[in-house]
């Protein structure tokens, strides 16, 4: 006897399958027989979608942040989000406290360690030099081995100050002195330039806010993409999203993506402020939004499904396999006329759109508000 069977769900390909869950793991993906059993089954008819946990990679869920704060189940599974990675939120001062709180959290929840002691409280955490504490960022992984996945520099005039490319000179340092953790970079305004930036990643390096509508962009002003992102992507530097209030921008996007430019993460960089007022609202928003600009909805599933888990180095998370974690998410692809906006307040007209009905985390079932609504369960 199964823990959880789920009959007849919907593959992105088009194909069935049925799921069987035991002990917190995938236990078979596939046909099961039909006499096969559990304590809980759920027959979706072939309705409803399933995929591995979604995975928004940027977040900022410490609820004690002063600035960009939220509930990490308020954006995880009430929203079909079954993993989530904090962007630097926190530092060693703190990191230790948001470990505790996530605890009790329902949705995976893991961090990207600032490399400012005090994690962003100030809107310029690395215009100090002195608050980058190598002691102290190596201490809080010791730490917390597990919960802190990576390391993040915000590279941006406003953040560095007067410090330009030495901030990310210095989170190289600390990359390589503790196990080469991926190290997740912001990019936005300049100085330091972006060119400066890319020319110091290496592999496995992420650039968020990849389609920023601000000068110092992916692309060049004639609308082809960057030399030194070109190379970035040769070494292995990978784009995410991070949507964010002011970090998407439809047209750079769009344009990119026709140069096959494709992010390799889809993630929302959302808190309380851009949940609830916009322009985020939900990773399935976000992800949603993608449709408009040339993506398919498997290319958009696997952003926030495999390659977020490979991103991240959670082997055990994003992929449909026998003895991987038992994370996934239920959803529908609902087709009606949408308006989405971007960081720019541009509009632009989709017509179909993500809902989330059922966050599944390490097999237990949790409902999203549509998906209580919704008679397949």
């Amino acid at each position: 006897m199964y823990d959880l069977i789920i009959r007849q769900a919907l593959r992105t390909d088009g194909s069935l399958t049925d799921i069987a869950i035991q002990d917190g793991k995938f236990a078979a993906i596939g046909t099961l027989a039909a006499d096969a059993t559990a304590r809980q089954t759920l027959n979706l008819q072939g309705k409803v979608y399933a995929s591995a946990g979604w995975i928004d990679s940027h977040v900022h869920c410490y609820p004690k942040s002063p600035i960009y704060h939220d509930d990490a189940d308020l954006i995880g599974v009430a929203c079909g989000v079954t993993t989530v990675a904090d962007a630097g939120s926190t530092g060693a001062n703190d990191v230790d406290d948001f470990y505790q709180i996530t605890r009790a959290a329902k949705t995976n929840v893991y961090a990207f360690l600032n490399i400012a002691r005090t994690g962003i409280v100030t809107q310029n955490e690395l215009a100090d030099m002195t608050q980058i504490d190598k002691v102290g960022v190596r201490d809080a992984i010791a730490r917390n081995p597990g919960f802190i996945i990576g390391i993040k520099a915000r590279m941006s005039s406003s953040v560095v100050g007067q410090n330009g490319i030495k901030p990310l000179v210095r989170a190289k340092e600390i990359q390589q002195e503790n196990d080469d953790l991926p190290l997740m970079v912001h990019i936005g305004n300049n100085p330091p330039n972006l060119d400066e930036i890319a020319d110091l990643l290496t592999s496995g390096d992420i650039i968020t806010h990849c389609y920023n509508g601000k000068p110092n962009r992916i692309l060049s002003p004639e609308g082809v993409l960057r030399n030194s992102i070109k190379r970035a992507l040769s070494r292995g530097v990978l784009l995410d999203v991070g949507h964010g209030t002011a970090s998407f921008s439809f047209d750079v996007a769009e344009l990119a993506i026709k140069q096959g430019i494709l992010p390799h993460t889809i993630s929302s960089d959302i808190y309380c402020r851009n949940r609830m007022n916009g322009p985020v609202h939900s990773l399935a928003t976000v992800m949603s939004k993608f449709f408009s600009v040339g993506m398919t909805l498997t290319q958009v599933i696997d952003c926030v499904t495999s390659h977020a888990a490979d991103a991240l180095r959670l082997p055990a998370k994003g992929r449909l396999e026998a003895g991987a974690d038992a994370d996934l998410t239920l959803f529908e692809q609902r087709f009606a006329p949408q308006v989405f906006v971007d960081s720019e307040g541009q509009s632009v007209k989709g017509e179909s759109l993500l809902v989330p009905l059922a966050a599944v985390v390490a097999g237990v079932t949790l409902l999203t508000e549509e998906g209580k609504s919704a008679h397949v369960f």
